[in-house]
This record gives structure tokens, sequence and C-alpha cells, in this order.
């Protein structure tokens, strides 16, 4: 992966492996959400229990991109119904070290 740590890259997300061990630890999906009136995309593990109950997320596919460890999901369903640009760009994002949990401006 490049500098970027988070990235949108044929409508997937791809996430540098520092950020994804993190957030997601090693969980095969995650629960992802996206909020137009506010540009965010909300992330979280799979076991977290606290998530599906305050938001009412999808549970996505958390796909391994690479030998370093980078991980990406598919963002095109999200992309085509909120009509999103689907340029391959970085993309700001929030996450503090030891939360299961990621913010993602798009």
């Amino acid at each position: 992966m490049s500098d970027h740590k988070v990235m949108l890259r044929n409508r997937h997300l791809v996430v540098a492996a520092e950020i994804a061990a993190d957030a997601f630890g090693d969980v095969a999906q995650v629960y992802i959400v996206y909020y137009a009136n506010q540009k965010a995309l909300l992330l979280a593990p799979m076991d977290d229990e606290i998530f599906p109950t305050v938001h009412k997320p999808a549970l996505q596919m958390l796909k391994k991109r690479n030998l370093q460890g980078d991980k990406s999901v598919s963002l095109e369903e999200i992309l085509i119904d909120n009509d999103l640009d689907d340029t391959d760009r970085p993309l700001v994002f929030m996450h503090q070290p030891g939360m299961s949990f990621l913010h993602i401006t798009l």
C-alpha cells in the first residue's frame, strides 16, 4: 500500500495492515454503515456486541489484500446507492489505537 493508511481503490475500501489489525483484529467480517448526512462510513468488527444495537449495519467480508496484511471491504453497494464518487483516492479517517472502530469520511 502507499503512504496512505485508508484508500478507496476499485470501489473497495483498503485499510493498511496496522490500522486494520488494531481496529478489527482477525475477524472475517465487519459491520458497516454509511450515514449520508454526515458523509460518515463507520466500521466495527463482527464480534462488537454494541455496534449493531446502536447502528443498523450490514455485515461485509473483510478480505486480506496482500502479504503485508492490508485488508479490503467492497463499497460498491454503498457507492451506488448513495451516488458517491468512486474515484480511487486516499480517504480521511479517524481511529484511536485500542478502539475497535473506524470512522471514514466519503
